[in-house]
């Protein structure tokens, strides 16, 4: 791009607008005959100001201050003038004042990064996703205005260092959510969420350095819970009083033994129960999370449970109360079925996972396909081989030597 012929840097006294003997200093920025001005926020006595120099003149009272204050200011836009020739960009008075200002593209804030997030990703992340993405948003203000004294920040001030005593606020901060406290791995979530954030800067050009390079997330890897063979028939069979709670053993038994998250349960309908091309009952349905197609033979005692509310709910398969309250009544039938384990309705997606599945020689990829994973590795988070399966592989295995060790020795007889 063709660079601008002249360039001009004046500072002069708007007399104007003087107010007595005081007049205030301005700069005018000229590129090929083409004005534009700004004002210091700097005012002097007029008889004080040198209109050769254009500069204070020496021995007068602050003189020396203002004028390093004004040699700066040329510097900067100096400066400004040669960014904007370095990126090809077009040169004219008011784009080297914007620049100058921090008002030029270039010199994005950070809530204006998460403003163009928020908005950009309204109709493409799901609306439990972009509420974290909210919770985040608070974190940020809030760190900002507590630790920064500021508003917001520049992109381009953001370091290494932001992101360390962005970390360490997390920790120490009482969280915004007064029902959940925030633990590391919490903490991690808000961070990763900061990084994507930043990683989208860097897309759209503007910053050139991601803070978050040298930096590394620090998740915690936590036993998740889960219900053995033994726990899920205790379960299943266990004598409840409670309407609620019969109720939520149902659909959560369900869940066990298809493997479905607490959305996708709560949104099944008659439509998603088909005939598969085996002639069996299948599940046709969707992810919520993920938008992935996902298919689930009925095994017998899901199809018992569909069967025992039949007819009984106009719009759902199944009675599925709030999450809240699911998780909530949860823990009481665990107490009163005297089941050692924390359960929230998560928990039946890794019994799936693990006891249905996994421990009943189920292959790894097929659980992945029922649980509408589209990568293993996410399926080897729900997936963990309980002991009893580990020791049925071993005893196949030494079996296998065994014979052939018999056959070698009868082979050796022979001879």
């Amino acid at each position: 791009m063709q660079t601008s012929k002249t360039f001009s840097i004046h500072f002069w006294l708007k007399m104007a607008k003087s107010k007595g003997d005081l007049a205030p200093i301005y700069v005018r920025i000229t590129v090929n005959g083409k004005r534009s001005e700004i004002s210091l926020k700097r005012s002097i006595l007029v008889t004080y100001w040198d209109s050769k120099s254009k500069r204070a003149k020496p021995r007068t009272p602050g003189a020396k201050m203002l004028n390093a204050y004004l040699d700066n200011v040329y510097t900067n836009l100096l400066t400004c003038h040669k960014e904007l020739t370095s990126e090809f960009k077009l040169i004219t008075s008011q784009s080297i004042k914007s620049r100058f200002l921090g008002e030029d593209e270039q010199h994005k804030t950070l809530l204006e990064l998460v403003d163009f997030h928020n908005t950009s990703m309204k109709f493409v992340l799901k609306f439990g996703t972009l509420k974290n993405y909210y919770t985040t948003e608070k974190y940020l203000k809030k760190f900002l205005k507590e630790k920064i004294k500021a508003n917001d920040i520049y992109l381009k001030q953001l370091s290494y260092s932001f992101i360390i005593d962005f970390e360490q606020f997390l920790r120490n901060a009482p969280s915004i959510s007064k029902s959940q406290s925030l633990n590391n791995n919490g903490i991690m979530k808000h961070l990763e969420r900061f990084k994507k954030l930043l990683n989208l800067a860097t897309d759209l050009e503007w910053i050139e350095k991601n803070p978050f390079a040298r930096y590394k997330l620090k998740f915690k890897k936590y036993k998740r819970a889960f219900l053995s063979k033994s726990e899920l028939q205790i379960l299943e069979l266990g004598v409840l009083k409670d309407e609620n709670h019969i109720k939520t053993r149902d659909v959560f038994v369900f869940a066990c033994y298809t493997g479905l998250s607490y959305m996708d349960v709560k949104l099944l309908g008659k439509d998603n129960i088909v005939r598969g091309i085996d002639g069996d009952y299948w599940i046709f349905t969707k992810r919520v999370k993920t938008d992935e197609p996902v298919k689930v033979p009925i095994l017998d005692k899901a199809q018992d449970i569909i069967n025992k509310y039949k007819g009984t709910l106009p719009d759902r398969l199944l009675p599925v109360y709030s999450n809240q309250k699911v998780n909530t009544y949860l823990k009481e039938i665990t107490l009163e079925l005297e089941i050692n384990k924390q359960l929230t309705f998560h928990s039946a997606r890794h019994t799936f996972a693990t006891t249905v599945t996994l421990s009943n020689g189920v292959p790894i990829e097929t659980v992945s396909k029922l649980l509408g994973h589209t990568k293993i590795s996410t399926t080897q988070v729900y997936a963990r081989v309980i002991e009893q399966k580990v020791s049925s592989d071993i005893r196949i295995l030494k079996n296998k030597f065994n014979d052939i060790s018999d056959l070698n020795s009868q082979k050796v007889s022979a001879v």
